[in-house]
């Protein structure tokens, strides 16, 4: 357990350390991670960009951490808790707050994927979004979620 500790915690510093090799390394090189609000970002150097081109552009000072990790080898959960300050007009400088859940795809100790569940409305809420524009997202949220295979099930 002492080596999925280790891995999530360089997860966490190294955006927050805006080290977005650093960040990518920890990825295979073919690894894809899955965000929430961008996007899947393929391969290093993409990853690596989202860091750079895409987290930063709008937010700075990132807290990320990673409670009650669970692994099998294979997979691994974990609780997270994270923010940013904002840099969006609306958001004048707030701090926005979400926690989620991390689900990370594993191969020879590295992350092959990344997704996550996120409760993102407590961030719209800090960033003062308008409640049409929260509902937007969440919508294309909705899409998504029911167009993922392992939904068919529940759309019949």
């Amino acid at each position: 357990m002492q080596a999925i500790n280790t891995l999530l915690d360089q997860f966490c510093r190294r955006v927050e350390q805006r080290d977005a090799v650093g960040f990518a390394d920890l990825f295979t090189t073919d690894g894809v991670y899955h965000d929430v609000f961008y996007g899947a970002f393929e391969g290093r150097a993409r990853i690596a960009a989202m860091i750079d081109e895409w987290f930063y552009k709008s937010a700075t000072d990132f807290r990320w951490d990673m409670h009650e990790p669970v692994c099998d080898g294979r997979v691994l959960y974990a609780r997270y808790t994270f923010s940013y300050r904002s840099l969006l007009p609306e958001a004048r400088g707030a701090r926005a707050m979400f926690e989620g859940v991390s689900i990370m795809r594993l191969r020879d100790g590295l992350i092959q994927e990344y997704r996550e569940v996120a409760n993102a409305a407590t961030g719209f809420v800090d960033m003062n979004f308008a409640p049409e524009r929260i509902a937007k997202i969440l919508a294309r949220e909705g899409r998504e979620l029911k167009n993922r295979p392992e939904m068919a099930r529940h759309l019949t």
